[in-house]
């Protein structure tokens, strides 16, 4: 028997445009990456997707490379088991590492992998289309102007809406959208970054052109920085934690090295202070402060959130409260914090049509 269509509510999301495109997408998102797949298999797959959706988020970020492509066929299995109608959902997904194939033509940005990738994904998806595809890196090796047509080509075959980057430079993107204009082709309408308060360079100050020439947005990453915002290691690393079980793991062993020198103890420090300035003046955790912080940002488009459990997400979600309390005076003592404001030019502020506040980058 098929199960009944499981209708989407908003709640109190907010929705900003994906840059300066038509495609309006919730201020927080659900990513897969590590977990989904990953750490995280089976029903309790289902049970985090459905819990994010009932919160109001529909938008799912996965890529080709999380698990070997099972982030993708879990995410589309859920997605199909709980019978959404695919009108209400935005699905992205990224393009380049391929999944755990080896042959010389199975990664990068060339027409052929770009193409055969995307159908690849699609099928363990179970789409016809996704609504976002990103260029998951840039790729030297290859002529901008094949990967920009290549994209492009997609786009009018239907297999996708728009296109985008992630962890591409602004020269990069720059050139990315000087090519696609030339050739009266769509560039990236966004960039998938990595944002958080240790790292804001390159979101802040080296992607502000960019704000202002194209209107593009960006999808945040690890906007915790990889659970350190959380304040759970304030203390030290304790044990079952992501830092503790993984050490060795080239994505975390930099960071884990990090936290024993003086520029670690020093973030740790600022963690403290932050940690007690969200729980004593805000009666909120860190995370949600932190997360909320990035999300204050007119540029960002959406905060992509990683989950392990259904109660991660709805944590998480308490970011979307604090977004009206962090007013100039609370950005101040943050900032004050912290110490490391980019310099460069000011922040392009967005336009009020995403329905979002300004920042006080």
């Amino acid at each position: 028997m098929p199960t009944e269509e499981l209708k989407y509510d908003p709640k109190n999301m907010v929705f900003r445009r994906l840059g300066n495109s038509g495609l309006r997408v919730p201020l927080f998102s659900l990513g897969g990456w590590l977990t989904l797949g990953g750490t995280v298999t089976g029903d309790p797959v289902k049970d985090i997707i459905k819990t994010a959706f009932d919160a109001g988020i529909n938008m799912f970020d996965t890529a080709e490379r999380y698990a070997n492509g099972k982030s993708e066929l879990e995410m589309g299995r859920v997605l199909r088991e709980l019978n959404i109608r695919r009108s209400d959902l935005i699905i992205s997904t990224k393009i380049f590492f391929g999944t755990d194939t080896c042959g010389p033509n199975s990664t990068g940005l060339s027409r052929k992998h770009i193409i055969e990738g995307t159908r690849a994904s699609l099928a363990r998806l179970g789409l016809d289309y996704v609504d976002v595809l990103f260029a998951h890196r840039p790729d030297p090796t290859v002529p901008i102007e094949e990967t920009v047509r290549a994209f492009n080509f997609l786009i009018d075959q239907g297999l996708t809406f728009y296109w985008a980057t992630s962890e591409w430079s602004s020269r990069e993107i720059e050139e990315a959208h000087q090519v696609a204009g030339r050739l009266g082709l769509v560039g990236p309408v966004a960039e998938q970054c990595q944002h958080h308060m240790f790292h804001r360079e390159r979101p802040e100050a080296e992607y502000a052109p960019l704000y202002a020439r194209y209107g593009m947005g960006t999808t945040t990453w690890s906007s915790l920085a990889s659970g350190l915002l959380t304040g759970k290691y304030n203390d030290g690393i304790p044990e079952g934690s992501r830092f503790n079980k993984h050490s060795e793991d080239f994505k975390f062993k930099k960071t884990v090295q990090e936290l024993k020198s003086p520029e670690g103890k020093e973030k740790i420090r600022k963690i403290r202070e932050l940690t007690k300035l969200a729980n004593e003046e805000l009666q909120t955790t860190p995370a949600a402060l932190a997360l909320a912080w990035v999300a204050a940002s007119p540029n960002t488009s959406t905060v992509i959130l990683g989950a392990s459990s259904p109660e991660q997400v709805l944590e998480n979600l308490k970011a979307l409260e604090m977004l009206p309390r962090l007013t100039q005076e609370i950005m101040e003592k943050i900032e004050a914090i912290l110490g490391n404001k980019p310099a460069g030019p000011q922040t392009f502020v967005r336009t009020a049509l995403d329905g979002g506040r300004k920042a006080f980058y």
